[in-house]
């Protein structure tokens, strides 16, 4: 029986397993079972086939956006429309069949945008090159998830579940639990938090499963099972996901309502350009970006070009984004903008910028 027999029969004896208190062992169980069946699919096959050929880009600008979805949703129009590149796009499906990148200019920020093929059911499994094409959305900072509003939620609810068994998790935080593998001493087993989901049987059923005997578990919030093999297979990418319906224009008003009030939402028409510089702004947000301008001693701040950080950066990162041996230098910084008391606020390496600020760093 082959790995992907192994998967459908564990799948469906998942879907046939009724959820109680009695069979939770055997559901976690499985479900271990599946996440390892699923890993050794991911990785590449040691047979030496014709090498095919990769369509990864070569990461450039300050921040990278995926775009995925089902052929013929508006990808391409949609690059089109936000970058100078023009990528094919017409009426039939499959117009895209390579990566083609291209660059959105926002608030001094460059962009890098890919237009990815379009992905079919069982993309996770290798279908039409989907194992290339969620390759390289996980290197993305966030992806546009493009849905066709016509379709309803039968899409997001198929790319969701591609996405989920390679390994990607949509909008969701790491689970806040420590795992650490030890030599010997068996299961040292404990949680801060009175816990619902998880028993110390079912932690240690899962453990064996991946041949763990010897191990430190300690639970800091009420994880289900699956959250706990995500850490221990530890290969999880949590990233950033806007849904972005296209076609709006074909639907009726109350639709369009109901798909702009779903959380992490956004309602566009790439054939009318509707709504698409409100997407920007939502992108901008999810992103983190924030845009810094530095200042000379007695002239006034440099607003044509700003230095572009994540949010939570600090002084030592303005720094070494100016220079690398600026912060072994540094006296101190002066500080314009809405990260400081008053302005000009004289700050040292661990001040918290914020977005559109204006430093101005004094040397020793």
């Amino acid at each position: 029986m082959g790995i992907l027999e192994k998967i459908s029969e564990i799948e469906k004896e998942i879907s046939r397993t009724q959820k109680n208190k009695a069979t939770e062992y055997h559901l976690g169980l499985l479900k271990a079972k599946l996440a390892k069946y699923r890993a050794q699919l991911l990785e590449p096959s040691r047979s030496a086939g014709a090498k095919g050929e990769g369509f990864d880009v070569m990461k450039s600008g300050d921040a990278r956006v995926a775009l995925i979805g089902f052929p013929s949703v508006g990808k391409s129009t949609f690059l089109s429309l936000m970058t100078s590149t023009a990528s094919e796009a017409a009426s039939y499906e499959f117009t895209t069949l390579t990566c083609i990148p291209g660059v959105i200019e926002y608030k001094g920020a460059n962009i890098q945008l890919l237009d990815l093929p379009g992905i079919i059911e069982g993309a996770s499994q290798g279908k039409g090159r989907g194992r290339q094409v969620i390759a390289v959305a996980r290197t993305a900072d966030v992806v546009i998830m493009m849905l066709d509003a016509t379709k309803g939620d039968v899409q997001r609810v198929l790319l969701e579940k591609e996405l989920e068994s390679v390994g990607i998790r949509l909008n969701v935080s790491k689970p806040n639990i420590y795992f650490k593998p030890k030599k010997g001493g068996g299961l040292s087993y404990n949680s801060t938090v009175p816990l619902t989901q998880c028993s110390e049987k079912l932690v240690q059923l899962i453990l064996h499963e991946y041949k763990i005997f010897n191990a430190e578990v300690l639970f800091r919030e009420d994880s289900t099972p699956d959250e706990f093999i995500d850490v221990i297979v530890g290969n999880r990418v949590y990233m950033n996901c806007v849904y972005v319906y296209n076609k709006i224009d074909q639907i009726s008003m109350e639709e369009v309502d109901r798909l702009a009030r779903r959380p992490h939402s956004v309602v566009i028409s790439c054939g009318m350009k509707l709504n698409l510089d409100y997407l920007l702004e939502r992108l901008w947000e999810y992103l983190a970006l924030i845009c810094i301008y530095t200042k000379k001693r007695g002239e006034r701040p440099d607003f044509a070009d700003g230095i572009i950080m994540r949010r939570g950066a600090s002084v030592e990162h303005v720094c070494h984004a100016v220079h690398r041996t600026l912060a072994s230098q540094f006296k101190y910084a002066l500080v314009w903008g809405t990260s400081t008391k008053y302005s000009p606020q004289r700050v040292g390496l661990t001040h918290i910028m914020e977005h559109e600020d204006v430093i101005q760093i004094v040397k020793k």
